[in-house]
């Protein structure tokens, strides 16, 4: 593999010129540029990018941090496959590279964080699986270091962020399963420390009243919202003394341990008991009666994200750019899970 060095000398050329030239400054003439460029692709010579990182302080890097405790439980791979695909297609229209970056199952976010940030590993970051209270969303602020949140925190006023819109999805989902007779509606929703879960209930409680119908806590269950969890949350919920007539499973693979649950109990989903899923998941796509749920375009979320990190990465350097706060629309698929015989 040539180095600058050698390329410089193939061309009779100083490095500092050819250097110039391979970073398009305006100092070189076309011509010179030209020649550069043509003998660097026929000699294949690739820049040093730890070197080329002290120069000029950029990686060309953006990673993205997950964390196996929620993001995998809340959202499943399937999930980030689809999503990955549509940033690092974002990304590629900059001339930027996409990192995953996992932190270890019990590690603490905020210092795997910490850790990459001293290293200067990316440019830039995408955060997901935001909690309420998110001290690696303050320590970016603190750090001025450009990111974009897959989801809001308590201060989501801050920064830019894309979540997806749960306040539509609760609303759309409570006024079917209202509007079927359902006046008793179990809601399995993320841990309490993760954003959304304040969303999901939030949104929960305001259509029960705007429908003039109690609240019973009894009927709000947090947890993973995993295939485990959903299976757990509808044995408790059904062992009330009033059972729910109807389940809203705001988790990726809850339906599929809810179905099995209801079996066992021996209610069938559909017919005795309305079932609504966050997501059309492909793990769930195996499901009958098929799963009333939403879908969405993840790779043009991905896209959306990474176009809004460059924005942000851009006005670090004096570009004029407000922060982007938008909730992601998803759309209800009208399947057969919500339908009952009997609403009591």
């Amino acid at each position: 593999m040539m180095d600058i060095r050698s390329l410089a000398g193939r061309l009779g050329l100083s490095i500092g010129t050819v250097s110039r030239a391979l970073n398009d400054r305006k100092d070189v003439s076309p011509a010179t540029r030209q020649r550069v460029l043509e003998a660097a692709a026929t000699y294949g010579y690739t820049p040093n990018q730890f070197g080329r990182t002290l120069r000029i302080g950029r990686t060309a890097t953006i990673g993205f941090m997950l964390t196996l405790e929620h993001d995998s439980a809340l959202h499943g791979d399937p999930f980030f496959m689809a999503l990955l695909a549509g940033v690092q297609s974002g990304l590629f229209e900059h001339d930027l590279d996409l990192v995953v970056l996992l932190a270890r199952k019990g590690e603490d976010g905020e210092t795997f964080l910490r850790r990459h940030v001293a290293r200067g590993t990316v440019d830039g970051w995408l955060l997901s699986g935001t909690q309420r209270d998110d001290p690696r969303v303050a320590l970016l602020l603190e750090r001025r270091i450009p990111f974009v949140a897959l989801g809001r925190t308590a201060i989501a006023d801050q920064f830019s962020w894309i979540d997806l819109d749960f306040e539509a999805v609760v609303a759309e989902a409570m006024a079917l399963l209202i509007a079927e007779g359902h006046r008793r509606i179990g809601l399995v929703a993320p841990p309490a420390t993760i954003n959304n879960s304040h969303v999901v209930a939030d949104g929960y409680r305001e259509a029960l009243v705007r429908a003039g119908l109690p609240i019973d806590a009894a009927l709000i269950h947090r947890g993973d919202t995993d295939e485990h969890d959903g299976e757990t949350a509808t044995r408790d919920l059904m062992a009330l003394d009033v059972p729910p007539t109807a389940l809203l499973l705001m988790g990726e693979t809850a339906p599929v341990g809810a179905y099995r649950a209801l079996r066992s109990l021996g209610f069938e989903p559909g017919r005795d008991i309305a079932v609504i899923g966050l997501r059309d998941n492909p793990t769930c796509r195996a499901l009958s009666p098929d799963l009333t749920c939403f879908t969405l375009d993840l790779n043009a979320l991905g896209v959306a994200l990474a176009r809004e990190l460059v924005a942000v990465i851009a006005a670090k350097d004096g570009a004029a750019h407000p922060p982007l706060q938008h909730r992601w629309p998803m759309t209800l698929r009208l399947r057969q899970s919500h339908g009952v015989a009997r609403a009591r």
